[in-house]
């Protein structure tokens, strides 16, 4: 299996983030290495996707954290693994829990505190981010637990990118015209670089951001894409864990 792993979090020994990709042995159309029970996968299948995937990178399984996303703006304090209900974020300081994001075009973004050692993980896709929940999220964060801008560290990873994201006037109008590109009656919406903005706006330094670079939509053979495959698009995982060290 191939797992993308961010150069932001390299010089943390105590962090393990990564990103999973359609790449593994034995993957077969049109899910490939599918890591989401809801898209109509066989479940025995997606379970044991995710159980080696989360394997490889030093992570029991019983002990990831999931949530059924649902496009809003909740966010969740958790302290164990399992399935936490519908929400969109999740933060935990608990060595050795991992957060689970899943993506098939839309930013999930993982935020990593060096001083206060909490992590989380955000889904913010088109909707989540006209609801600021990176904004939120970061809030949470610095309000409620302490956190400075300074001390966080994010990572931004594979998404749909604006020239392959196309939207209608009701999605275009939630959003500044800086992130919009007029084409026909429709528009061209940067969702990643939305969620960036909000990053640096909350006052994150850009030397402690990553932006990944590579487009969901673009690079089939790589990455999962709802808007390129459909209905039988499967889903990446990102996971975001302090290590039990």
């Amino acid at each position: 299996m191939v797992t993308l792993k961010p150069g932001i979090f390299a010089g943390f020994d105590n962090i393990v983030c990564g990103f999973s990709t359609i790449i593994d042995e034995g993957a077969e159309a049109p899910y490939f290495f599918n890591q989401s029970l809801s898209v109509g996968d066989d479940e025995t299948k997606v379970l044991s996707n995710r159980k080696r995937w989360l394997e490889s990178l030093g992570i029991d399984p019983l002990n990831c954290a999931t949530q059924k996303q649902v496009h809003g703006d909740t966010i969740r304090f958790i302290t164990e693994g399992g399935m936490k209900g519908e929400s969109d974020a999740m933060i935990t300081d608990k060595p050795g829990i991992a957060i689970l994001i899943s993506s098939a075009d839309c930013p999930a973004i993982f935020v990593y505190d060096k001083r206060q050692k909490l992590v989380a993980g955000i889904h913010s896709g088109w909707r989540g981010t006209s609801q600021k929940i990176v904004t939120k999220t970061i809030n949470t964060m610095k309000n409620g637990m302490g956190c400075k801008a300074k001390d966080l560290f994010c990572y931004i990873a594979p998404s749909i990118s604006q020239m392959n994201y196309e939207v209608g006037e009701e999605v275009a109008e939630l959003f500044d015209e800086r992130y919009l590109i007029p084409r026909g009656e429709k528009f061209l919406l940067n969702v990643p670089r939305a969620n960036y903005d909000m990053l640096i706006q909350a006052g994150i330094p850009k030397t402690n951001i990553q932006l990944s670079k590579l487009c969901s939509y673009k690079y089939g053979n790589l990455l999962h894409s709802y808007r390129r495959a459909g209905a039988k698009s499967g889903r990446a995982s990102g996971i975001i864990a302090l290590k039990s060290l």
